[in-house]
């Protein structure tokens, strides 16, 4: 092996030398090895020959080539194109390269280079209740554990069944957790403890679902035939009893008992009213009487809207639509063409005046206990009630809501003769006994009367002018909701404020500059004013008409009002007060818009937001 390596480097040697000496001559390389040179030198020298004569035939052949044709050499690489295809290229790389560095992994990589890095095999021998989890990843071992132990437990009551949420999945996940993070024991048992509050929480889910209210016994209907209010019978509820429940689910997953099957429990509840103690104590809580004015049309209306809302009985929880139950005021249904506002115009409307019901309702309403929904008050300043006190309506909007927020329902009785509109709340007191809200308005500011109207009389001197009518001015008001206490005041608070247009003066004046004699000119026979949202012919805003005291209270009611309780009758009555004012909504109007009525606080100078109303009645 040696002589074999000798000679290898001895060939390699004389190679290397035979190359060195034919760079020096200018001539082909000598042979390898003196053992080859020798060896071969015949066939060398006819290779020789023939080398030379084949070379000495190319050369000739390619001068010969030259001479007679013309050289077409091969066209090399485009290298622009090359280095063009390679700088875009670079940038690509690039572009790549800096997308991938900034881009954040998303949640499902994270949490698979997470899971990747947890899921290691588990090499000691580990049993969780007898399952061995040796050589599982823990996600196997969950899997595992759970299969034994699979969640299906059911509560049934009746034919309907509730599947409890699954109790025990975050303890083996907890369990799992402390396995595979530090050094485990051989051994582990499935924790059942301190599962107390979703057991509870089940049961709670199971009596929503079952559970029954009782309904108490009250007022169900208005026989219109008798005059008076039909009570229905109580009903009783059911309830879940809860704790057992509870109990019973904590007891399954005790012994492990995944998928049992739990029967629900209950008992009678028993209404807290009967219908025998219901006529007892239902009665009038609440009435208010309004005046109204000679005009026959428009007591027509109040009377037909008061109609339309008598008997009307309310459940708990149920609100009042004076719209909703009223309907649209149409000639069909009886009621006349009276004087009402339109955008702030006195105009002849179907059904004008039927406002002073909306108004006596809600007066009745809010003095009850109620809740007050939605309310508005007219452009200008009713007299049938106090300023700031009044709710106007009109077809579709504006509309008068509120609420029975009490735990009976309650009934409206409404009605109208000699000029008198009355509407009172029959039901259970809401309030406290000896608790009485009331309404007290005051006027704060009064405000110029806008710009006169002119009317053109031929029989006038020019430039001479004769006030028709001198307007009168407008007015902001607050109202404030007063408590009293067996009849002494004990709080006092600014409940809405309120801005009400005034009427522009109407002067006559003749600017054509021809006078003509009376008897040359036509006119129309004279039309008196119109009654207006109760105003009667001739009435000027501020006149007082009529003071009544308010039962239990100092607090003004203004003109035309009466609250006093009715004597007893077989609807036994008492005055009672109100809740509070949910105040009504503010839409489409600024801050100086008239008729509004806003929470306090919340407007110009403290104020609400006014809101102009659209077409009260």
């Amino acid at each position: 092996m040696n002589q074999l390596e000798n000679n290898s480097r001895r060939n390699s040697s004389a190679s290397r030398n035979g190359r060195r000496v034919s760079d020096k001559s200018g001539s082909r390389p000598a042979a390898r090895s003196t053992a080859a040179r020798g060896g071969a030198s015949g066939s060398r020298s006819r290779n020789t020959s023939s080398y030379r004569s084949s070379q000495s035939g190319r050369g000739n052949s390619y001068q010969s080539s030259r001479r007679g044709t013309t050289h077409r050499r091969r066209k090399g690489p485009d290298y622009t194109k090359i280095a063009l295809i390679g700088v875009i290229l670079i940038v690509v790389i690039t572009c790549i390269a800096l997308a991938l560095k900034g881009r954040k992994p998303s949640p499902e990589e994270t949490e698979a280079v997470t899971t990747e890095a947890v899921e290691t095999e588990m090499q000691k021998e580990v049993r969780v209740d007898g399952i061995t989890i040796t050589g599982m990843s823990r996600s196997q071992a969950r899997e595992a554990v759970l299969a034994e132990f699979p969640w299906s437990m059911t509560v049934s009551y009746g034919e309907d069944t509730y599947q409890v949420t699954d109790l025990m999945a975050a303890k083996v996940d907890a369990l799992l957790d402390e396995i595979y993070s530090g050094e485990p024991e051989e051994d582990y048992t499935l924790d059942t403890t301190g599962l107390e509050e979703q057991a509870a929480a089940e049961a709670a889910a199971c009596a929503a679902k079952w559970d029954k209210k009782a309904k108490n016994g009250s007022i169900s209907s208005f026989d219109k035939e008798k005059n008076q209010f039909v009570f229905a019978g109580e009903e009783n509820g059911f309830a879940i009893d809860q704790e057992k429940l509870a109990s019973d689910i904590l007891a399954a997953v005790e012994k492990k008992d995944f998928d049992a099957s739990i029967e629900a429990a209950g008992a009678v509840v028993s209404p807290e009213i009967t219908a025998a103690s219901a006529k007892e104590k239902y009665k009038t809580i609440s009435s208010v009487t309004t005046n109204t004015t000679a005009n026959k049309n428009r007591n027509t209306n109040v009377r037909l809207a008061a109609e339309a809302i008598n008997g009307t009985v309310l459940q708990p929880g149920e609100e009042f639509s004076f719209n909703g139950v009223v309907g649209q005021r149409t000639e069909a249904k009886g009621y006349k063409g009276a004087a009402a506002y339109n955008n702030g115009e006195v105009v002849q409307e179907i059904g004008g005046g039927v406002c002073q019901i909306s108004t006596t309702l809600y007066n009745a309403v809010y003095r009850a206990g109620l809740e007050i929904s939605f309310r508005r008050s007219h452009t200008f300043e009713p007299n049938y009630i106090t300023p700031g006190q009044d709710a106007t309506v009109s077809w579709e909007q504006p509309d008068f809501k509120f609420i029975n927020n009490s735990s009976t329902a309650i009934g409206i009785r409404a009605s109208y003769a000699d000029q008198k509109a009355t509407v009172s709340i029959y039901g259970i007191p809401i309030l406290e006994e000896g608790i009485k809200w009331d309404l007290v308005s005051e006027k704060v500011e009064e405000l110029d009367p806008p710009a006169p109207t002119y009317e053109e009389d031929q029989t006038l001197q020019p430039g001479v002018e004769e006030i028709k009518s001198a307007g009168t001015k407008g007015s902001r008001w607050q109202t404030y909701k007063v408590v009293y206490k067996d009849g002494k005041e004990i709080s006092r608070e600014l409940d809405h404020k309120t801005t009400y247009k005034g009427h522009a003066p109407v002067i006559r004046r003749n600017t054509t500059g021809i006078v003509l004699a009376p008897e040359e000119t036509t006119t129309s026979a004279e039309t008196p004013v119109p009654t207006v949202d109760g105003m009667p012919e001739g009435y000027v805003p501020g006149d007082v008409i009529t003071t009544l005291p308010v039962e239990g209270g100092t607090g003004s009611q203004g003109p035309g009002v009466s609250t006093s309780a009715p004597a007893p009758s077989a609807e036994p009555s008492v005055s009672a007060s109100s809740a509070a004012v949910k105040p009504s909504e503010a839409e489409n109007a600024g801050p100086d818009s008239p008729g509004a009525v806003v929470p306090a606080g919340q407007g110009p100078d403290g104020g609400g937001a006014v809101i102009a109303p659209l077409k009260p009645e």
